[in-house]
């Protein structure tokens, strides 16, 4: 399974990253989910280098240009809520792709555990596609795992990018042994902890809170 960590190379997505992170610019929602659009952007530009192309001929105003063409734009799927404004980015990018959303949540009980439960799925064909699954947050990877699973029922895509802003180096390892092998992890930045409620630490909180505010 591939793996790229966007901040391990120094450039504008780390001031990004950072930003999404400091708990005074959480404050402004709307800087907060433009943030992750911009990230989705950079996720979507670093995936589009190894997809494949073709070369198409192109009529200009003084005559023909070869230029490479995207040969099939991917198929972005995305967990509700939180990852909507990521999925903006990617799809800002990958402007003909089709997408898929997943309403995946964690289902908690009063002693801390929970189960992810899936209660919703729209989707096109996935069949021989290329997918790109996209969730800020990969936190335990249980609910990637679900969302995949989920998806699969419309079709076994030809392969899979996993997108995340943040993740913890225990969901990385989960992924790795979940998935299949013809997964491509994209990360923004590995945490080494989780805590005791299943969440990134340092982390940023809650995203679909910060994009979207408070839920009941």
């Amino acid at each position: 399974m591939n793996k790229k960590i966007l901040v391990d190379s120094n450039s504008l997505f780390s001031d990004y990253i950072a930003e999404i992170r400091d708990e005074e610019i959480q404050k402004d929602s709307m800087r907060f989910r433009r943030n992750l659009e911009r990230i989705g952007e950079i996720f979507a530009y670093e995936i589009s280098k190894g997809l494949s192309y073709d070369v198409k001929l192109v009529k200009t105003s003084l005559g023909i240009a070869k230029e490479n063409k995207l040969k099939q734009y991917p198929v972005l799927a995305t967990i509700l809520r939180a990852g909507l404004a990521l999925h903006q980015g990617l799809l800002s990018y990958f402007d003909q792709s089709e997408s898929a959303f997943v309403s995946a949540y964690r289902d908690t009980a009063e002693d801390g555990s929970f189960d992810i439960k899936v209660e919703y799925l729209a989707s096109p064909s996935l069949e021989g596609k290329t997918v790109i699954l996209s969730d800020p947050m990969l936190a335990t990877g249980r609910s990637m795992e679900s969302a995949y699973k989920a998806l699969i029922r419309n079709g076994n895509p030809k392969s899979l990018h996993v997108v995340a802003a943040l993740a913890s180096k225990q969901g990385v390892e989960f992924i790795e042994k979940k998935l299949p092998d013809n997964t491509s992890l994209w990360l923004g930045a590995v945490d080494e902890e989780l805590n005791s409620k299943a969440y990134i630490c340092p982390g940023l909180g809650d995203a679909g809170d910060l994009a979207f505010g408070d839920k009941l």
